[in-house]
């Protein structure tokens, strides 16, 4: 999600700071959001000056000092409240208290996030759907003491990214997660039970309602551990049954087959890119 972030604010002229936990990882950002656009260059996408310009723009450090000067700061860390909170804590020690906090949660609440900020008046939740730099929607969440000042400025935001704006009040999983998760995990049902093979629960479903993607492609694309933390969050806040995670799910979590990170989910992939499904992750 942050690299995704980064390539897409800067494509459209922000200077953007990528703050990683390591130098390790600062580089292999660098070589993914750089692959990501020789992806969208293979396909015309884009101009090799284009990809150049973006990666100028983009400064890649380890050091959290670098973040100062800043209009606005994006928390892109994995969904784990305690974290997202240790996070913003540090980033007020930061910076000054007009700077705008986002948290790009998809689940976890705005307001609990924004509690450790110092200036939760001054946080908001931005969360867009992946990836970044071809999703039309963002749906900014107000957390209980979001501003309409800050509000307004994530708008001004959303709009200058070419997204369509959904406002949306805080409520576990806002819109597109909550209504999203019950539709993947019926297809995670199907599978199981041997209905259909996942590429044809994909096939069929694509064709039936015009998706782009199949509902188990969308679930490889985003990884399997991330959809199975979102469900368990909605499962312990809502205690409804359709957010219990499929049994197929866990057992692939604990097999390491991931999705497109891990090379493997309910479909193989190569570089970035769905391959075919190997038949032992789906049993």
């Amino acid at each position: 999600m942050g690299r995704s972030l980064a390539q897409k604010m800067a494509s459209i002229g922000i200077d953007v700071t990528l703050l990683e936990v390591s130098r390790e990882r600062a580089d292999q950002a660098r070589r993914d959001l750089s692959a990501s656009l020789d992806r969208e260059l293979a396909k015309w996408g884009i101009t090799a000056s284009e990809k150049k310009a973006t990666l100028a723009r983009i400064t890649f450090t380890v050091d959290p000092a670098d973040v100062a000067g800043s209009e606005m700061v994006f928390e892109a860390v994995p969904e784990d409240l305690a974290l997202k909170q240790a996070v913003m804590l540090r980033l007020d020690a930061l910076l000054p208290s007009e700077v705008v906090f986002v948290t790009s949660t998809s689940t976890l609440s705005v307001t609990e996030i924004a509690a450790a900020s110092g200036r939760a008046d001054r946080v908001v939740g931005m969360h867009f759907a992946q990836p970044v730099t071809q999703s039309r929607i963002v749906e900014i969440v107000r957390g209980t003491a979001t501003s309409n000042e800050t509000f307004e400025r994530a708008v001004e935001l959303g709009r200058m990214l070419e997204k369509t704006v959904i406002e949306v009040f805080e409520y576990p999983g806002y819109v597109v997660t909550r209504a999203i998760l019950p539709f993947l995990n019926e297809a995670m049902h199907i599978v199981m039970e041997g209905v259909s093979s996942a590429e044809d629960v994909d096939l069929a479903l694509r064709l039936a309602y015009e998706f782009k993607i199949g509902p188990l492609e969308y679930v490889d694309r985003v990884g399997l551990d991330t959809i199975l933390g979102w469900m368990e969050h909605l499962f312990r806040e809502l205690g409804d049954f359709k957010y219990r995670p499929c049994p197929l799910l866990r057992k692939m979590v604990r097999a390491g087959y991931l999705g497109r990170k891990a090379g493997r989910g309910f479909f193989e992939w190569e570089a970035g890119e769905r391959k075919g499904r190997p038949a032992e992750a789906v049993r």
